[in-house]
């Protein structure tokens, strides 16, 4: 069996790194040259896995977890250079690259008013142009992803279209269900087959960008299939209300009559914060998806499993139960734990798809039933050893080294935690202390100490984000959750690959036998 097919069972190491921080210009990372570049040095360090976060348009805040679009790509992330070399980009807009240059963070905004013109006026020229071949490539991938795509497009055209509007008088708050004429709101059909014409010009142009960025993923991922390297994706269990996703199905959604959300999801008080997390996704109309057999949910998982090699699953602990909040509710403090139906869910999906190759994210606040369904459908679940020495974790005695499972992910943190070097920096005394003892010996480099662990770790699977390894401070976090704004912009610096992780990693790999 090659590395590539026995990725859910070998002993593999890898590295978180959102493709958005990858280095170059353009203010943002690509699915281009950079992007194979990162595969390369993972290869050339002997790791066999690189995990991303959600690859869908953001929305509130530039978080890939409050997405337009479940289904759809984000088109920042389409390579302009590859559309040059294919003659839909002029020579003369690649100056743009070299206007934005090399940044150290992301400013979406910046990013997206200068990019997409450039991406749309490239589609537009596709759609002139393209011969034939080229044209049935986009009508067969417009055919295949029909469930979606044309919502999405339509979603597209209209939310920049009322955005724009919102922008010129003050609104603050565009969201479809609150800002949109309520005939578009309620998909009344007339007037929706009347958009849809206005604006056929540019929901074309977003089905050809969805095309673009589906084609330069799967060349990215089969240029890293061959170099030994395989993905984990990232799948939210819950969508924003803001989204082609609740504009198109709102039946499957706790909304009221006006489509707004009657509840809405979080997590009561926790390690983050002392009031629970509100995070406004609108809650699952359970009996909805079970009439219609989980539908939505397997062609959900059906695209994800298409895209990647294994797929976490943000807040797993909500397939067992669900932190419901009042929509009214200022604090996350108000809820109560609801049931989900994710024993039936999940033997669906199973049933029509297969083999479930999923990471369950469970972390935080995790009752018996969450790791008995994890347990019964043979599920990974995550381990952070920074939560191992953190005397605010309430599972920390789980996250220590020797309590690990085989059939587990271990992490020195992941993109809502701290750098692990502004991590140690933070902790007192006695955690410093406990941390030596464990360790046998005073910490030399508190963040390759912990990385060492890692490695060490039984857990068959180690992920540690490229923040660590390049031993950076808390000026490189990239999320800091229940904070609205300031977060995702981190990026790589260029020389990444230059600062001797290479030799050092394939050593650990050699230790560790991974």
């Amino acid at each position: 069996m090659d590395r590539q097919q026995d990725s859910l069972t070998a002993r593999r190491a890898g590295v978180l790194l959102h493709p958005t921080c990858l280095p170059g210009e353009g203010g943002i990372g690509s699915l281009g040259a950079s992007a194979r570049a990162f595969v390369d040095f993972l290869s050339a360090s002997g790791l066999g896995w690189w995990q991303v976060l959600p690859l869908n348009p953001t929305g509130y805040g530039d978080s890939p977890y409050a997405a337009q679009s479940s289904f759809a790509g984000e088109p920042l992330l389409i390579d302009l250079a590859e559309l040059a070399a294919l003659g839909w980009v002029e020579p003369s807009e690649l100056t743009y690259l070299e206007q934005v240059g090399q940044s150290d963070a992301i400013d979406f905004a910046a990013v997206r008013s200068a990019k997409l013109p450039l991406l749309e006026a490239a589609a537009r020229r596709f759609l002139e142009r393209a011969g034939g071949a080229e044209r049935a490539g986009l009508d067969e991938f417009r055919a295949r992803h029909v469930v979606w795509l044309e919502d999405f497009a339509a979603f597209s055209a209209l939310k920049a279209h009322f955005d724009r509007r919102a922008v010129q008088q003050g609104v603050a708050n565009s969201c479809w269900s609150r800002y949109w004429p309520a005939s578009l709101a309620m998909r009344d059909a007339a007037d929706l087959a009347a958009c849809r014409r206005r604006f056929a010009s540019e929901i074309d142009v977003c089905c050809v960008l969805q095309y673009w960025f589906a084609l330069q993923w799967r060349r990215l991922r089969q240029y890293a299939a061959t170099a030994g390297v395989s993905i984990i994706g990232d799948l939210p269990i819950y969508v924003a209300e803001d989204s082609a996703d609740v504009w198109s199905r709102p039946e499957l959604f706790q909304l009221d009559q006006r489509r707004r959300p009657t509840c809405v999801a979080g997590v009561p008080p926790d390690y983050y914060s002392d009031t629970g997390q509100l995070w406004g996704n609108p809650l699952y109309r359970w009996p909805a998806h079970r009439a219609e057999g989980f539908a939505w949910w397997t062609s959900r998982f059906a695209q994800a499993f298409e895209c990647f090699d294994r797929v976490r699953i943000d807040h797993f602990r909500g397939f067992a139960a669900c932190w419901e909040v009042p929509a009214a509710a200022e604090t996350a403090e108000a809820g109560r734990w609801m049931a989900s139906p994710g024993r039936a869910l999940l033997q669906t999906v199973a049933d029509r798809l297969g083999r479930l190759p999923l990471i369950a994210e469970n972390l935080g606040v995790i009752t018996a039933d969450v790791e008995v369904l994890r347990h019964d459908f043979e599920l990974p679940g995550m381990v952070l050893l920074q939560g191992a020495f953190d005397e605010k974790e309430d599972r920390r005695t789980a996250f220590l080294p020797h309590n690990h499972e085989r059939n587990s992910v271990v992490y020195t943190g992941t993109h809502d935690n701290d750098t692990t070097r502004g991590w140690y920096e933070k902790r007192s005394a006695g955690e410093r202390q406990a941390l030596a003892a464990y360790r046998g010996a005073p910490l030399e480099q508190p963040t390759w100490d912990l990385i060492r662990m890692v490695w060490a770790s039984v857990a068959e699977t180690a992920i540690v984000p490229l923040t660590d390894l390049l031993d950076l401070g808390s000026e490189a976090r990239f999320n800091t959750p229940a904070r609205a704004e300031g977060n995702w912009r981190w990026r790589a610096p260029a020389n990444y690959a230059e600062r001797g992780l290479v030799p050092r990693l394939r050593r650990l790999n050699e230790i560790f036998g991974r």
